[in-house]
C-alpha cells in the first residue's frame, strides 16, 4: 500500500513538473525585489520630497500600479498571500508566524507550497537573498533564538542565501545597528532611527546586495532560466541608514501628517495599537492614541523613514544596473513590490497593522522585457494576489489550482482598463473592501462601530466614517465583503 502511495505521488508529481512542452532554456528570468514596509511613498508616486531616482527610472520604464492593495497589513502574512495567490481562509493566515504553520516541517505536496515551488518544478532555478517569507534567512526561529534548520518553505528554493555579517543571525541583522549591535542584544534599549557615517556595507542591506550580485554572476551563465527574489529590510523600523541618505534631507521642509487624529465615527480598536514601535523603549517620546507626538519628533521619524528608503533605492539601482551590464535585462522581468503600507502618524498611528487605506496600499511596480509596456501609469485597482497568475502568465506556465488573483499582464501590455473593481483586505477581526470610490470595513467584534465607510472623492484620508449616515450604500456592499469572509470571523461573534 506504502509504495502504491509513493508511486501515485511520484507520477503526480512528474506531471506537474512536466506540464509544458517548453524547454527550460526557453522562458524567461524574474527578478523580484520585496521592500519591507515600503508605502507608495516614491517620486513617481508623486512624492515631491523623498528621492528615488532608480526606482522612479524603473517605473518610467514599466508599469507602476497607482493602486494596488495587500491582503495583510504585516509582514508574514501578506508574504503568504503573495506566495500562494490566495486570500485568507484561516486564522494562521493573518499571521505572521503562517509560513512556520502552513509550509514549515510539511511533507511535500502535489500543491506546490509556493508560486517559487511551481517555478522550480517547471525547469527554474529559484534563488532566495534576504527577507522574502518572513523570516529573514528563511529559517524557523524567534528573534532571541540561535537559528535553526528548519526551513519555511522547503521545497521552493534551489539556493537560500543570507550573510548576517558581524550581526550573526538572521534576525540579529533585521534589528541592526551598525556597531554590531541590535535590538535583542541591546535588550530594547535603543532608538527607532539611526544615522551612521558607514558604507552600503555598514548595515545589512549592503550585504543583502552583495549577495545578490555574486548570486546573479552565477544565474547569468547557466541555461536554464531563474527566479532570484531579493528582500530588502529597509524602511521597516529601526529607520537606520547611512549618513549620506541621510543628509539628502533638509528635515525642516518635509511636511508631517494633516491627519494625526483618530477618523471622526471610528473606534480607537481600528486604529490599533502600536506595540512594534513602542519596543524602542529609548524612542524620544513615546505615541499613543490619546494624544499625537510633537512636529519635530514626526519629523525625525519620517526623515529615518525617507533615509531609509533612498538607501534602498540605491541598491535597487546598482542591482538593476548589474542586470543590465550582463545583458540579462531583455529577457527578465523585473517585479518590486512593497508587502504593505505604514501609518506614519497618519490616525495617531506609527505602524501597520490596520485596514485603513495607508496599511493596506503599497507599492508595486512591474517591468516587462524590452518596450512591452504599453500602459506606464496603471489606475486599475489591484491586489498582491494578482501577481502569481502575473508570473505564470509571463512565463508560460498554467497554474497548479485556482487562484484568486487575476494577471496584470493585459493591463501592462495594452491600455485597456478592464480589470478587478475590488481589492479586500483582512486584519484584527475585520474584513475591508476597496472599491474604485469607497472603501466599506466590517469587524467581527464587540467593540462598536463594527461598520466604517470611506468616500475616497471627498475623503482621501479616510478622516470620516460616513457609514451612519449612508445605510443603502453600505447595503448595496456587503455582499461582496460577505463573499470573501472566512468562517473564523463569523465565530467570532458566536464565542
Amino acid at each position: 500500500m506504502r509504495l502504491s502511495y509513493s508511486l501515485i505521488f511520484t507520477l503526480l508529481l512528474w506531471s506537474c513538473q512536466s506540464e509544458t512542452k517548453r524547454t527550460p532554456s526557453s522562458f524567461p528570468n524574474i527578478l523580484f525585489i520585496a521592500v519591507d514596509d515600503l508605502r507608495p511613498e516614491l517620486g513617481i508616486y508623486g512624492n515631491p520630497i523623498v528621492k528615488t531616482p532608480n526606482i522612479d527610472r524603473l517605473a518610467k520604464e514599466g508599469s507602476f500600479f497607482k493602486r494596488h492593495y495587500v491582503q495583510v497589513p504585516t509582514c508574514g502574512a501578506s508574504r503568504y498571500s503573495l506566495m500562494t495567490g490566495l486570500r485568507p481562509q484561516k486564522k494562521s493566515h493573518l499571521r505572521n508566524d503562517v509560513f512556520y504553520k502552513e509550509t514549515a516541517n510539511k511533507p511535500e505536496k502535489i500543491r506546490p507550497e509556493s508560486f517559487v515551488h511551481h517555478l522550480k518544478r517547471n525547469g527554474y532555478t529559484t534563488v532566495g537573498i534576504g527577507k522574502l517569507s518572513h523570516s529573514v534567512d528563511g529559517k524557523v526561529y524567534g528573534y532571541r533564538e540561535e537559528p535553526s534548520e528548519t526551513k519555511e518553505m522547503p521545497y521552493s528554493w534551489d539556493r537560500f542565501i543570507f550573510n548576517p555579517g558581524k550581526w550573526k543571525t538572521g534576525w540579529n541583522a533585521f534589528f541592526a545597528y551598525a556597531n554590531g549591535e541590535n535590538r535583542q542584544s541591546l535588550d530594547n534599549q535603543v532608538k527607532p532611527y539611526e544615522s551612521a557615517d558607514v558604507s552600503d556595507e555598514g548595515y545589512p542591506d549592503g550585504l543583502i546586495l552583495k549577495s545578490a550580485l555574486q548570486e546573479l554572476k552565477k544565474l547569468g551563465k547557466q541555461k536554464k532560466p531563474f527566479f532570484m527574489g531579493v528582500g530588502f529590510f529597509k524602511p521597516h523600523l529601526p529607520f537606520n541608514a547611512p549618513k549620506k541618505y541621510w543628509d539628502l534631507y533638509d528635515r525642516t521642509k518635509i511636511p508631517i501628517a494633516t491627519d494625526s487624529f483618530i477618523p471622526v465615527g471610528v473606534n480607537p480598536v481600528s486604529v490599533g495599537s502600536m506595540g512594534e514601535f513602542n519596543s524602542y523603549k529609548l524612542t524620544d517620546e513615546k505615541p499613543n492614541l490619546n494624544k499625537a507626538i510633537s512636529d519635530d519628533y514626526a519629523r525625525k521619524l519620517i526623515h529615518g523613514y525617507y533615509a531609509s528608503i533612498s538607501y534602498i533605492d540605491t541598491l535597487v539601482g546598482k542591482l538593476i544596473q548589474e542586470l543590465e551590464a550582463m545583458d540579462l535585462d531583455h529577457n527578465t522581468m523585473i517585479i518590486l513590490w512593497g508587502d504593505h503600507g505604514w501609518h506614519l502618524g497618519n490616525d495617531l498611528k506609527w505602524g501597520k497593522h490596520s485596514l485603513f487605506e495607508r496599511a493596506l496600499k503599497s507599492a508595486l511596480i512591474v517591468k516587462l522585457p524590452g518596450n512591452a509596456n504599453i500602459q506606464n501609469e496603471v489606475r486599475a485597482i489591484v491586489e498582491t494576489v494578482d501577481l502569481y497568475p502575473t508570473i505564470l502568465e509571463f512565463c508560460g506556465i498554467a497554474p497548479p489550482y485556482k487562484l484568486d488573483g487575476e494577471s496584470l499582464m493585459n493591463l501592462m501590455k495594452s491600455n485597456s482598463s478592464v480589470s478587478k473593481s475590488n481589492a479586500f483586505g483582512y486584519f484584527n477581526n475585520g474584513i475591508s473592501l476597496r472599491t474604485d470610490r469607497y472603501r466599506l470595513t466590517k469587524f467581527y467584534r464587540n467593540e462598536k462601530p463594527n461598520l466604517e465607510l470611506y468616500d475616497h472623492s471627498t475623503d482621501q484620508e479616510e478622516n470620516q466614517n460616513i457609514a451612519e449616515q449612508n445605510e443603502e450604500i453600505v447595503k448595496s456592499l456587503l455582499p461582496l465583503l460577505d463573499e470573501v469572509t472566512p468562517n473564523f470571523y463569523r465565530e467570532f461573534l458566536k464565542n
